[in-house]
């Protein structure tokens, strides 16, 4: 641990009592005392403060950046204008995902990317050995810190506490203004109405403070990456590593609404068209138990004793009070929606319905 990047809130979370582990190369706050299914509640029905600081920052500047990115990352840039975010996807030649990366458009010679801690520097080295004369790609991870305001309470919280930013709570999702050097942006990763901001790490301390009040005064509470990974697996947001990866494309992760089919150009095009026209071998699902048990990433799916396919998320649903998992499951097995499969739980079949994600209704517009 003594190697790991620290956020500029390690202080902060050590005095909460978190438990801290490696995620990324950074040690950040896995969950605080009260545990994560109270912090995953707090995000439904009220409002939970993240530091998600570990999260690459990548500032692509200079004339034309903007059309640079384009025909990098898969989603089309040119469906959003300046002020509004996007999904995008990083992919190899072969079509496999690099990372999943959210993009800020400030205007046509400025973009920031933001990628996966654990998947930052490579998404930097193919910008960089990509980029023409007069595009610089600035790395601004440990510049920025960056806080996730997520839950129904969220625009009320930034209404209350935080006398500049009342325009927030009337953003659209997907769009960001900047109150100062504040860069707010109607984003998550909950399924939840929510905000990221994007601020200098050396204002993150105090405004932290700032929010956690608001937050705890609202029944809301500070939240760690347990809980983060139980509300995205509740939406069937993919995580990179298990749901997506360089072996796992966004054709077989149903991630195709994130590619710009008919731009001309942008990594891994040719083989995400092809595969597309002849369809993937195997398709990522929602399976819900229908037992007792908790499915676990990287568990066989089996229909009759036969492997169809593999689990690479998975977890207790604290809103369902079921197991609830993501699975890979190969399209010539014939399983579809509706259909149950078993999961091989550690020598025991944990029956499972196979379902469309997300598990839970999503609130975040």
């Amino acid at each position: 641990m003594d190697d790991l990047l620290t956020s500029p809130l390690h202080d902060r979370h050590t005095a909460l009592g978190a438990t801290l582990g490696e995620f990324g190369g950074w040690s950040m706050p896995i969950s605080y005392p009260d545990g994560t299914v109270a912090e995953h509640t707090a995000v439904r029905e009220a409002v939970g403060i993240f530091d998600v600081s570990h999260l690459g920052k990548l500032a692509i500047t200079g004339p034309g950046a903007a059309e640079f990115v384009n025909g990098c990352f898969t989603a089309d840039l040119g469906k959003i204008g300046p002020g509004h975010a996007q999904y995008t996807l990083c992919c190899t030649d072969s079509g496999g995902v690099v990372d999943d990366i959210i993009v800020y458009l400030v205007g046509p010679d400025e973009v920031l990317a933001v990628p996966n801690a654990a998947n930052a520097a490579r998404v930097a080295a193919m910008l960089r050995a990509a980029t023409p004369d007069g595009i610089t790609i600035t790395d601004q991870h440990r510049d920025l810190a960056v806080l996730a305001v997520q839950g129904p309470l969220s625009g009320a919280l930034f209404s209350t506490m935080f006398k500049g930013f009342e325009a927030v709570s009337g953003l659209d999702y997907m769009a960001f203004t900047d109150a100062g050097a504040v860069r707010v942006c109607r984003t998550g990763y909950t399924g939840e109405r929510g905000y990221e901001l994007l601020l200098p790490a050396a204002s993150a301390p105090g405004i932290w403070d700032g929010l956690l009040a608001g937050a705890e005064s609202l029944g809301g509470r500070p939240c760690g990456l347990a809980a983060r990974d139980t509300l995205r697996t509740e939406m069937g947001y993919p995580l990179h590593g298990q749901d997506l990866s360089v072996d796992i494309s966004p054709v077989q992760a149903g991630s195709g609404w994130a590619v710009g089919w008919s731009k001309p150009q942008f990594w891994g095009r040719d083989a995400l068209v092809a595969e597309k026209e002849a369809g993937p071998a195997r398709r990522l699902r929602g399976l819900k138990a229908t037992g007792r048990g908790i499915p676990r990433a990287g568990m066989d799916v089996l229909v009759d004793g036969q492997r169809v396919g593999v689990t690479t998320s998975g977890t207790f649903s604290p809103t369902l009070k079921a197991g609830i998992a993501l699975a890979l499951i190969d399209t010539a097995s014939g399983v579809g929606l509706d259909d149950t499969v078993t999961v091989d739980v550690r020598g025991r079949a944990l029956e499972c319905t196979v379902v469309k994600p997300p598990f839970v209704t999503s609130h975040v517009r």
